[in-house]
């Protein structure tokens, strides 16, 4: 696996991703094995779209068959959102950024991101 050294990147391209967030880990952004790109992470934005009931977030990166759980169990009150990060991450070749709602249809993400290559 490798990756491009980000301070001497030949090209950024700036990309949002949106998703319905489902009752499974379903990936908002994914970095291919063999890529040779990294992924930066810079926002993620997750909104309640219920009038009345708070749902759960849960947000991992998937490494090599492995969640790592960064936002376990979070809730999202009804008719509000959530800004995730406050702080990029940064993607590795063959990691994901998977959300997971406690119901789904219930939030919406939206996240922005940068392909460093």
């Amino acid at each position: 696996m490798s990756a491009p050294n980000a301070i001497n990147a030949v090209m950024i391209t700036c990309k949002t991703a949106v998703q319905l967030v489902g009752a499974s880990a379903t990936a908002i952004i994914t970095n291919a094995g063999g890529s040779g790109k990294v992924m930066k992470v810079c926002g993620l934005y997750v909104g309640n779209v219920d009038a009345s009931a708070a749902y759960d977030l849960t947000v991992d990166l998937y490494r090599s068959s492995v969640a790592y759980r960064f936002g376990p169990t979070i809730p999202i009150p009804a008719k509000s959102s959530l800004d995730v990060l406050t702080k990029p991450i940064y993607l590795e070749e063959g990691d994901s950024l998977r959300l997971t709602a406690s119901s789904a249809s219930k939030l919406e993400a939206v996240a922005s991101y940068e392909e460093l290559s």
